[in-house]
């Protein structure tokens, strides 16, 4: 099996705030040649690398907003996160938790600090993905899967070496919970200094790697430190990833949807009378109502 490459590490772009509750690196779509089209089905990738938030009487975050025509897939790893949308969809992600929602045809939605942790302040992080939708399933019904850390598939790595968390997707028979439209993976591999992990995919799919905390090398040659995003080559299948401490890492790969994408804010959809339809949309109160 040919090695998968690798095409560029990525050091985190300067952050800014989503809201007042999302300090985040935004790497996908980013000036490192990462955009819609080069990492799809993973349209958008902001990082929310681990800060610490002050208490708070009021919980920030960001207020009622809409999307269509993808998924949004947020994973929290310090903190906690409440969250709501139009279609009854909402809780609380506890750390190790991921909410996977799919606004498709239309939801509006808010997300901010849970109560209890705003109150005590502490350290967040949090990283949110959006996954494109194929165009047949843009403008199905919105649905949404909370996911808890104890529902993942786990695989253990041999000796003491540390486990790979799946949440959607396969590693050695091991299948996540997640539901998805496209073929794609999402994994945490929690490794203990010097375990090595082995990772394969189809040469076309687009991967990455995500550096959660510690550093790693990758293909026994590249380090790649905190906060760092490692992008694949399209050509082979197969890569390792060794911690020089213990680390975490997340593990994205997905099959490209071949489709034209327009992209307006929070819609994205194929055409750009399709965003234009949904805004007005939007503005007609067809993607429900939910309370700021």
């Amino acid at each position: 099996m040919k090695t998968k490459n690798i095409e560029l590490v990525a050091s985190p772009p300067n952050p800014h705030f989503v809201g007042d509750g999302f300090r985040v690196h935004n790497f996908i779509p980013s000036g490192f040649r990462m955009d819609m089209e080069r990492m799809s089905p993973f349209i958008l990738l902001d990082y929310n690398s681990k800060f610490t938030f002050p208490p708070s009487d009021k919980p920030k975050g960001v207020g009622v907003h809409p999307h269509r025509g993808f998924e949004t897939v947020t994973i929290a790893y310090k903190g906690k996160v409440a969250h709501h949308d139009s279609s009854g969809g909402g809780g609380i992600i506890g750390e190790g938790d991921v909410q996977w929602m799919t606004a498709a045809s239309g939801v509006l939605h808010k997300e901010y600090h849970e109560a209890e942790f705003s109150k005590r302040g502490g350290d967040f992080q949090m990283v949110q993905l959006w996954v494109n939708l194929p165009a047949k399933d843009k403008m199905s019904k919105p649905k949404y899967q909370a996911i808890s850390q104890a529902e993942m598939a786990i695989h253990s790595l041999p000796g003491d070496a540390g486990l790979i968390e799946v949440i959607a997707g396969n590693y050695n028979d091991s299948k996540g919970p997640a539901s998805t439209f496209t073929p794609l993976h999402m994994f945490n591999a929690r490794l203990n200094e010097k375990a090595k992990a082995s990772f394969s995919f189809p040469s076309h799919y687009n991967t990455g790697v995500l550096v959660i905390e510690g550093s790693i090398k990758v293909n026994d040659s590249e380090i790649a430190l905190t906060d760092h995003f490692v992008l694949f080559e399209n050509e082979g299948e197969s890569f390792t990833v060794e911690a020089l401490e213990k680390s975490v890492a997340l593990i994205l790969s997905g099959e490209p949807i071949n489709e034209p994408i327009a992209a307006q804010g929070p819609f994205v959809m194929n055409t750009k009378q399709e965003i234009r339809e949904a805004i007005n949309d939007f503005n007609m109160g067809k993607f429900g109502y939910l309370e700021d």
